[in-house]
C-alpha cells in the first residue's frame, strides 16, 4: 500500500524550519512544468566535485538535471508595487544541475551549475545568493497536456537535448522512503561562490509528479560540469506541472 505521510511530513518540517527564522520568507515565486533527469554517479568522483558531505541512498550518490520555468518571482512585501519592479527578473526558464548533500544534521541541494534565459538574473543570483549561474538558450516543450515532453539547452560550454514519456499521466506524491522522495523532496540549497558558503531554504507543497523513461539525445553540456560524469548513468526521470514556493533569505555558514 502506498503511503504520502513521509512527504507531507518532510514539507511541514520544512515549513517549520523556515518560518523558524525572523523575517522568513523573502520571495514568493512558481516554479512550473518542472522535469527532473537523475543520474547515478560514483560516491568517490562526485565527492571530488562537491565542497559539502554527500548526502546518500542506500550508499548511492545521484546527480539530478532539473528544466523548468520560474514566474512571478516577486518579494512578500509590497504588494503590486514590488512585484512590478521585479518584473525583469520574474520570468525565466532554468536548467540546474543538483547534488545531494547534508551540512550538520541539516539535508539539502548543492547547485553545480545553473543555465538561465533571463541574461539580468545570471548577473544578481552570484552575488545575492552564490549560485553558480550562466547564460544560455533554453527551449523547453513540456507540454504534458498533449503527451509532448522535451527540451534542447544551449549554452557556451554545450548542448543538452532530451525526450521523455511516461507509462501513466498521473501525478502523485512521493512514498514514503522512496528513491523518488530522496530526490525531490528538498527543501534547503547550500551554495559557494570562492571561498563563501551559504544556504538559503525554501518551502512548497510535496511535488505532485509521475515517473518518466527519459532519452537524451545529447549532453555534453551536463559533461561540463565535472569529472563526476564519466562513470555515471542516467537512472530515470519525473515530471510535475509545479508547485508555489516560498524562498528564503541568503545565510551565511560561518567556517
Amino acid at each position: 500500500m502506498k503511503t504520502h505521510a513521509a512527504a507531507n511530513g518532510t514539507s511541514e518540517a520544512a515549513k517549520r524550519r523556515l518560518l523558524s527564522i525572523r523575517g522568513e520568507p523573502l520571495f514568493f515565486a512558481n516554479w512550473e512544468r518542472a522535469l527532473f533527469i537523475h543520474y547515478e554517479a560514483d560516491p568517490h568522483h562526485l565527492q571530488q566535485c562537491v565542497p559539502y558531505a554527500l548526502d546518500l541512498y542506500d550508499g548511492r550518490a545521484f546527480v539530478s538535471v532539473v528544466a523548468f520555468r520560474m514566474r512571478r518571482m516577486r518579494p512578500r512585501f509590497g504588494g503590486r508595487i514590488a512585484e512590478g519592479l521585479f518584473q525583469p527578473v520574474t520570468d525565466s526558464r532554468f536548467l540546474n544541475v543538483r547534488t545531494y548533500v547534508r551540512y550538520g544534521s541539516e539535508l539539502g541541494i548543492y547547485f553545480m551549475s545553473e543555465w538561465l534565459s533571463n541574461r539580468l538574473s545570471v548577473l544578481l543570483g552570484p552575488w545575492s545568493f552564490g549560485l553558480p549561474y550562466r547564460s544560455g538558450h533554453l527551449d523547453y516543450k513540456h507540454e504534458h497536456e498533449i503527451n509532448r515532453l522535451g527540451g534542447a539547452v544551449a549554452a557556451r560550454e554545450g548542448k543538452l537535448s532530451y525526450r521523455a514519456s511516461w507509462a501513466e499521466n498521473k501525478f502523485d506524491i512521493s512514498e514514503r522512503d522512496s528513491l523518488t522522495e530522496f530526490l525531490l523532496e528538498r527543501y534547503t540549497a547550500f551554495t559557494q561562490q570562492r571561498w563563501r558558503k551559504r544556504f538559503f531554504r525554501i518551502w512548497h507543497e510535496p511535488w505532485r509528479q509521475v515517473s518518466l523513461d527519459i532519452d537524451v539525445t545529447a549532453s555534453d553540456l551536463i559533461r561540463s560540469t565535472g569529472a563526476w560524469w564519466k562513470a555515471a548513468s542516467c537512472v530515470g526521470g519525473n515530471y510535475s506541472p509545479g508547485v508555489s514556493v516560498w524562498m528564503g533569505w541568503p545565510h551565511r555558514i560561518e567556517i
